[in-house]
């Protein structure tokens, strides 16, 4: 049997673009970004009403450990292997947050965030949008992170005027003493 000599591959001559392939491609494309454009402006959105504000909530943070430390007694630690005799053993478990905001003496939010992880030892996270009217606004916010008993529930009272589409944060800052409205 012979070899054959013929080319394995044949080429696939493709005709030249012409102008009418350049209109059809121009004309494609103008028509996509009009597309495009038309709907990045309409239909308008407005977040908020002419008249309104917005307060955001946004804390994350770790809550406090569910329980307090306690020190291993002299038999307890000789039980454990030596690279595990820590003589004060703390729980893994951060307390859930949980926070209250009040406006005019209406409650807008209550919300308990439990936190993240398999053994809950992780931050949580408390994240809320609430679109109020705007002018002189009374704000109550309580802020809790420590669920043990006697524990210290942190308090903010102010009176804010908001203007027509201004952005009040409600956050947590401890070096700030707790609360803070920015």
């Amino acid at each position: 049997m012979k070899p054959s000599t013929e080319p394995l591959v044949t080429a696939i001559q493709a005709n030249p673009p012409g102008p009418v392939r350049w209109l059809g491609q121009l004309l494609l494309y103008g028509l996509f970004g009009l597309f495009i454009g038309v709907f990045t402006q309409w239909p308008p959105y407005h977040p908020l009403g002419k008249d309104q504000a917005l307060i955001k909530v946004s804390v994350a943070r770790l809550g406090q450990p569910v329980g307090e430390c306690r020190r291993l007694t002299d038999e307890e630690l000789a039980e454990l292997p030596p690279n595990m005799r820590d003589p004060v053993r703390c729980p893994r478990e951060r307390s859930p947050l949980s926070m209250e905001v009040h406006v005019n003496g209406t409650r807008m939010l209550k919300r308990v965030a439990e936190p993240g992880g398999l053994s809950k030892d992780g931050a949580a996270a408390i994240y809320e949008r609430l679109a109020v009217s705007a002018g002189e606004q009374r704000i109550s916010v309580r802020f809790n992170d420590d669920v043990r008993p006697g524990a210290r529930v942190y308090e903010h009272e102010a009176s804010v005027k908001l203007a027509p589409g201004q952005v009040l944060v409600i956050d947590f800052d401890a070096e700030k003493g707790g609360i803070v409205l920015r």
